[in-house]
C-alpha cells in the first residue's frame, strides 16, 4: 500500500463549489420538509373528514357507500394539502427547530 503525502493547500480550494453544494443540500432539504408537513396536513385533514362523514348517508349504505367516501375523503384530503395553513405553522415550526 502506497501512501500520498500530497497536502492540499486550505487557501487554495475554491469557497464557492462548497457554499453551492450546501445550499443546493439544504434546499433539497426543505423540499422534503415541506413535503411532509403537506403530507401531514393531508392525512390530518383525512381524518377530519372520515369522523364527520361517518354517520352520513352521503353515499348512500353499505360497503360500496364506505368504499365511495374513503375514495372521497382521500382524493380532497390531498387536494387541499397546503391550503388550510396547518403545514405553513409546522414547516414554520420545524425550520426554527433545525438551525
Amino acid at each position: 500500500m502506497e501512501l500520498s503525502n500530497n497536502f492540499q493547500d486550505i487557501n487554495t480550494l475554491n469557497q464557492k463549489d462548497y457554499k453551492k453544494s450546501f445550499e443546493s443540500a439544504n434546499l433539497s432539504e426543505d423540499k422534503s420538509l415541506r413535503a411532509v408537513c403537506n403530507n401531514f396536513e393531508a392525512f390530518f385533514m383525512n381524518q377530519i373528514l372520515e369522523t364527520s362523514l361517518k354517520s352520513s348517508k352521503i353515499a348512500g349504505e353499505g360497503t360500496g357507500s364506505d368504499i365511495f367516501k374513503s375514495m372521497y375523503t382521500d382524493s380532497l384530503s390531498q387536494k387541499s394539502a397546503g391550503s388550510l395553513g396547518i403545514s405553513d405553522m409546522l414547516y414554520k415550526f420545524l425550520s426554527e427547530k433545525k438551525s
